[in-house]
């Protein structure tokens, strides 16, 4: 692993936008560079400490998915090696870390496919028996398992801002009836053929978000990362029953560990978040190690 970075520095490139986890750079007009930092957040709050090797191994598992999944969708990756795209003195920032991709019209839904009950889908099943406008059988307890896949969409929110769960409905207003369908068919077929490769290494993918963007000729194309578990529940299939049984969630490879620090700490949720300790810090870089190391072996 290379030497942790927490915010890029590119000067060779105009930057485009910092989000959370990446920093993207225009190459020309038709391509971004998408820098992969190891910055982590959580309750929408970037931590002022990077998870060393996390934006290489987020990066490695969206290559990983988007190599399998390419028959269900094109994806937004160029097939150019990023350190094609910067400076001989800015390429340790870039290696490893980075996907050259094509600049896109990004289509302000994030495609969020639920095949368990969690999170804030579990939260609002307590309250409707439906999430996001899809309704559910009664009797199902926290991490149960869906009869069948749901789509829940959600706006995009900007940066600091929770996204908004929304109905399917509302994507229709959005962005038209067919790109909506064609969006939600799409996520869901990627969502099952994900899980089915995920089941065969032990992993569950309790939900995952999609995002999609239109190219210039107006195809449907994948875009930013996917089923990272910084987008992704996962679940090690070996806990799931004892967890789902007590109706808890098993312990998931991704910042619940974070999370569930930041939750014992005497703070608002409001930056600047606390200093995080070196154990919080090796533990949460070991969890997503983990997840890596079971995907790819």
């Amino acid at each position: 692993m290379s030497h942790p970075l927490h915010t890029s520095t590119l000067t060779s490139l105009p930057l485009l936008a910092r989000g959370k986890v990446r920093d993207n750079y225009a190459v020309g007009t038709d391509r971004i560079l998408m820098v992969a930092s190891d910055r982590i957040s959580a309750f929408d709050v970037i931590m002022g400490e990077p998870i060393p090797g996390k934006g290489e191994l987020l990066t490695q598992m969206a290559l990983f998915w988007f190599d399998q999944l390419g028959h269900i969708c094109t994806n937004h990756l160029t097939g150019e090696l990023p350190e094609s795209a910067v400076t001989a003195a800015e390429v340790p920032q870039v290696k490893g870390r980075s996907m050259l991709v094509k600049r896109l019209q990004p289509i302000p839904v994030e495609a969020v496919v639920r095949g368990y009950l969690a999170g804030s889908g579990w939260k609002e099943y307590q309250d409707t028996r439906s999430v996001c406008g899809v309704p559910l059988p009664e009797g199902l307890k926290n991490a149960s398992k869906l009869p069948e896949p749901i789509y829940t969409p959600a706006a995009k929110a900007a940066v600091g801002e929770h996204d908004e769960n929304i109905t399917f409905e509302r994507t229709v207003d959005m962005v038209g009836a067919d790109l909506a369908g064609r969006i939600r068919d799409v996520s869901i077929a990627l969502y099952k053929a994900a899980s089915a490769i995920a089941a065969t290494k032990g992993i569950i993918i309790a939900d995952t978000k999609f995002e999609f963007g239109l190219d210039k000729d107006g195809a449907l194309v994948l875009m930013d990362e996917v089923l990272t578990p910084d987008s992704s529940r996962y679940w090690p299939a070996e806990s799931y029953e004892k967890a789902h049984a007590e109706g808890r969630n098993p312990p998931s490879y991704d910042k619940q560990f974070l999370r569930d620090w930041l939750e014992q700490q005497p703070w608002d949720k409001a930056p600047p978040a606390p200093t995080l300790p070196a154990e919080v810090i090796t533990n949460t870089a070991a969890k997503y190690r983990e997840a890596l190391q079971r995907l790819l072996g």
